[in-house]
């Protein structure tokens, strides 16, 4: 740089000029590349996404392609006046305004009566409105006419970092843009870039640690390098790179991590202490030793996990060497129970003991059995006292039905009218009665079943003292007991 030269901030000095120079939107360039090329000008235009992802550099690439003395063309030439009034701001048909501080209907009232007359030098009047969700809803409402039916020659372009407060009214009369996040591996190839223009020297994990800490901000990353080199000089090391950045030392999370893995919970009250002593936020901890568990993982379950994490050979053996100490079962359960205790963490009055405290749990799920380990153990051990169980008594045989009662006739009684009623005749005397009939036995109940045979191992199993102590303690319930592959069942007793 010449010394004559003002210093410039990386995130300006190296802010995209033309549409081939945006880095991770390669969507978004050839539709607008497209819509220049062909003419097809929308009236209105939302850009939305993260903070510097390019929202504002493509409203000025556009500008510049509209009005360039070559153009309209989706390649401005950077070196006409007009191209170079725009890089400067200072383009009178150009506008650019902050919609945190012009929010009210009165500025949307002038706004109006400026878009109103054409643009007096350039070719294509275009409005700029950053942090558009930020006007107020009567703002909204009197923007809606001009918005969509735009004088001649008049292009409107929105950008927003919260889509969601947008009214529907307007995202509906604008062609949207969704700026997605910046990729690791685009950022580390810019910051490559830019370390070689400026002549740093810096490494390749350097450059992971920015690109990382920026998490998909281009203007974040350009910031971050821009602050090394103002605390480093051209030689930027790793170690003062993670102090610059407040990055968890990795020796620290492989304390943690090692604790955990080998039942240690005696460590953890120093480790915290140490933490704590060094200025370390433990949610901020908590977090990155979540990231540690998911590296863990990745290393014992991806066959060249140097694809998926940026770390040097050296880091990448350690890694190795610690997700040895576990399974990939563990590796999960550890996971999993890390993530579904970060919330009690963050919202903890108490963070250092809720942090010992997830932190001792995990040292204890070493030493918890399997229950179907336990129960097959059980059954081997009482496989040599089986004893023989007596045969079920068979079940007596039901007695047959009585026969059914012959049905009674009764005579139908007929009537004489006129004829005089004959003598009733005497009735037979009744024979004598029968003696009662001797009561039937009762059949007798069936012999109750014995138990089938799953169920009196489960029963055996459930009677052993270890079981006992092991359900009694975590509050378990056996619903049934299944033989181990490749052992022969326990003998019936």
């Amino acid at each position: 740089m010449n010394k004559k030269d003002p210093y410039r901030i990386f995130a300006r000095k190296y802010r995209p000029r033309t549409f081939e120079e945006m880095i991770g939107q390669s969507t978004i360039v050839q539709t607008l590349q497209n819509a220049v090329k062909t003419g097809r000008i929308a009236q209105a235009y939302l850009f939305s996404g993260m903070r510097g992802v390019g929202k504002t550099t493509a409203a000025r690439i556009l500008a510049k392609a509209l009005n360039c003395v070559h153009g309209p063309t989706p390649t401005p030439c950077n070196d006409c006046e007009f191209c170079k009034a725009i890089d400067e701001d200072r383009l009178v048909d150009v506008l650019e305004i902050d919609g945190a501080s012009n929010r009210g209907i009165d500025d949307i009232r002038q706004l109006r009566e400026s878009v109103k007359y054409k643009a007096m030098h350039s070719r294509w009047k275009v409005v700029y409105i950053d942090e558009v969700h930020q006007i107020t809803k009567d703002g909204f409402n009197a923007l809606l006419k001009t918005l969509e039916e735009p004088p001649p020659s008049t292009v409107f372009i929105f950008a927003t970092t919260e889509i969601n407060k947008v009214p529907a009214t307007i995202a509906s009369r604008c062609q949207h843009f969704e700026f997605k996040k910046v990729s690791q591996k685009d950022l580390n190839h810019h910051l490559a870039e830019i370390a070689k223009k400026e002549s740093l020297t810096i490494t390749p994990y350097g450059l992971s640690l920015i690109a990382e800490a920026s998490e998909g901000s281009i203007r974040d990353a350009q910031s971050l390098l821009d602050q090394a080199v103002s605390f480093c000089g051209e030689v930027i090391r790793d170690d003062e790179l993670k102090e610059i950045l407040g990055t968890v030392s990795r020796e620290l999370l492989f304390a943690c991590s090692s604790a955990v893995l080998e039942a240690h919970p005696d460590r953890i009250f120093s480790l915290t202490t140490e933490l704590i002593g060094s200025g370390i936020d433990l949610r901020a901890f908590y977090k990155e030793l979540i990231q540690h568990f998911r590296d863990l993982l990745v290393v014992k379950t991806v066959d060249r996990p140097e694809d998926l994490l940026v770390f040097g050979p050296e880091e990448m053996g350690r890694l190795r060497e610690e997700s040895g100490k576990a399974s990939t079962e563990e590796l999960l359960r550890y996971l999993q129970a890390l993530q579904s205790s970060e919330g009690s963490l963050r919202f903890s009055s108490h963070p250092q003991i809720t942090f010992e405290t997830i932190l001792i749990k995990l040292c204890h799920f070493r030493g918890l059995l399997d229950l179907g380990e336990l129960i097959e153990d059980l059954a081997e051990e009482r496989r040599p006292q089986a004893a023989a169980v007596p045969a079920a008594r068979p079940r007596p045989a039901s007695p047959p039905p009585l026969p059914a009662a012959p049905p009674r006739v009764v005579p139908r009684p007929t009537l004489n009218i006129g004829k005089p009623k004959p003598a009733e005749p005497q009735a037979p005397p009744a024979p004598p009665a029968a003696p009662p009939a001797a009561p039937r036995p009762a059949p007798q109940a069936p012999a109750p079943e014995a138990p089938p045979k799953k169920d009196r191992a489960l029963d055996k199993a459930l009677a052993e003292p270890g079981v006992r102590s092991f359900t009694g303690r975590f509050n378990a319930r056996v619903v049934t007991l299944e033989p181990v592959k490749g052992k022969p069942a326990p003998e019936e007793e």
